[in-house]
């Protein structure tokens, strides 16, 4: 596969995906463009309450007539397994719309996002028939059964950060558990999703079973949050939108992955600082920081500190901005120039606020118009600041100095956030308390970032959010337990 490739040339998918195909309700007026050069990707409809009526009328008939949640669990597995196989024939296509349409690169998402998409629906392919129930322990002459049954039709709404993978996480256990599931997909990424859709119905998923539907989240995202028949609501995105989920979701249950202001701590023994500086920039400056659990937050012992954040400042100055679509560009677009300009703001307010800047904190010169912000670098960040308290969603990160271990440890701990963390040592004890200390959904030891296996669970604590994406958790989370008991005496 070439990786450089020319973005006008891609066949891009329009309209809705419901009922197994794709569908035109109105006017497609919600103009979509490239990251990367600001230039029209395919424009989408909004799709609101008649695109959610419609998917939802499409998902209970479904359910009715395939029965799928009645079926043979490996003949759902063998449907979600030609998926994948059609998902990974189909990675040059899948990979290169992928490029396009979002601030993702084509280096990563030839080799990374398609392949890691076809593994997690082949993941949870293989839960199908392994969701056993419980008996009970009762008296003599009873019988207490602990069943596992799917909710029937489930919502979920993805960011646009990592489209396909995100939505796998969820679409794949949902299916998998027996569902229906009407999804939104966000407004600036919306087109990957679509040709996953299309890729599911020549599976021969039945259709119905996933709808993704297109548009505004104070629109169709609320529709469906509201919609009676949907039973189960998961969501991805910001800390704000999932208060407003919270309130207008009722009592349904919510799976919410919210924001981040992940710390990466440093200690004195983390071993060879060009590799140590390597990690902690990638963790920030990777996908351009549009990351929820970038380490935006490093937290260095005194004793090292000067000398690794110069090693990081240099990495910092020698990313190359470039199109997503260009095999050389190892440095990302910001998706859309308000997100840029909301990080530049936020930069601003807290170098107002009393901060001081190391490196970066403005925009980028690029060989196209996308909107492209420096790796930037902060120092002398209070709780009290802007850069403290908000979640930048870019390539920013803050430095906090500490002399010793309970100090740095204390440190760690964000008052508001815990979605992930990140220790580097190589004292595998102080390594371990540290990951004990730190209040976290996630805990990386020198590591930072999801690897590309599917055990391991995802998911805040505080208001990073709660419940879990991936690992056996997440299949559990489209799942409810009925209790049956039996008097046989």
């Amino acid at each position: 596969m070439t990786l450089t490739f020319d973005p006008a040339q891609l066949a891009i998918p329009s309209g809705h995906h419901i009922g197994g195909k794709f569908v035109q309700l109105g006017k497609a007026d919600i103009d979509v463009l490239r990251p990367s050069d600001h230039q029209p990707m395919g424009a989408i409809e909004d799709g609101g309450t008649e695109a959610v009526e419609r998917a939802v009328a499409e998902a209970r008939r479904s359910l009715k007539e395939s029965r799928w949640a009645r079926i043979a669990p490996r003949q759902r597995a063998r449907v979600l397994h030609r998926w994948a196989d059609l998902v990974d024939e189909q990675n040059e296509y899948l990979a290169r719309l992928e490029a396009a349409g979002s601030s993702r690169l084509i280096s990563l998402t030839a080799v990374g996002d398609v392949a890691r998409t076809a593994e997690v629906i082949r993941f949870f392919a293989e839960y199908c028939d392994k969701l056993e129930g419980d008996v009970t322990a009762t008296e003599e002459g009873t019988l207490s059964l602990v069943k596992n049954e799917p909710y029937g039709i489930v919502g979920t709404i993805v960011p646009w950060n990592f489209p396909m993978i995100t939505a796998a996480w969820k679409f794949a256990p949902a299916l998998a558990a027996g569902n229906a599931v009407v999804m939104k997909t966000s407004e600036l990424t919306p087109h990957s999703l679509l040709a996953l859709a299309d890729l599911a119905a020549r599976a021969s998923l039945p259709a119905g079973l996933l709808n993704i539907i297109n548009g505004l989240g104070s629109t169709t995202g609320s529709a469906i949050v509201r919609h009676p028949d949907i039973r189960k609501i998961s969501f991805t995105g910001s800390s704000t939108t999932g208060l407003a989920i919270i309130r207008e979701a009722g009592i349904k249950p919510l799976t919410l992955e919210l924001g981040g202001k992940s710390p990466q701590l440093v200690f004195a023994d983390a071993g060879d600082l060009d590799k140590v500086s390597a990690r902690i920039a990638a963790a920030f400056i990777a996908n351009a920081g549009q990351v929820c659990t970038a380490g935006s937050r490093i937290v260095v012992e005194r004793k090292i500190a000067d000398e690794l954040l110069d090693r990081i400042e240099r990495r910092c100055k020698a990313v190359k901005p470039g199109p997503t679509w260009n095999a050389d560009t190892d440095f990302a677009p910001i998706i859309s120039r308000r997100q840029a300009d909301r990080i530049d703001s936020l930069v601003r307010q807290t170098l107002k606020e009393g901060a001081s800047l190391r490196t970066g904190g403005s925009f980028m010169e690029s060989r196209n118009e996308g909107a492209f912000y420096a790796p930037t670098i902060l120092e002398g960040v209070s709780e009290d600041m802007t850069g403290f308290r908000e979640e930048f969603f870019g390539p920013v990160a803050s430095v906090h100095r500490f002399d010793d271990a309970e100090e740095g440890m204390a440190l760690a701990d964000h008052p508001t956030f815990g979605l992930a963390a990140s220790v580097h040592t190589t004292d595998i004890s102080k390594a371990l308390h540290a990951a004990d200390r730190i209040e976290a959904g996630t805990v990386w030891v020198n590591h930072h970032g999801r690897a590309p296996e599917f055990t391991s669970p995802a998911g805040g604590f505080k208001s990073s959010g709660y419940g879990k994406d991936m690992g056996r958790a997440g299949i559990e989370a489209f799942l409810r337990k009925k209790a049956v008991w039996v008097n046989y005496a």
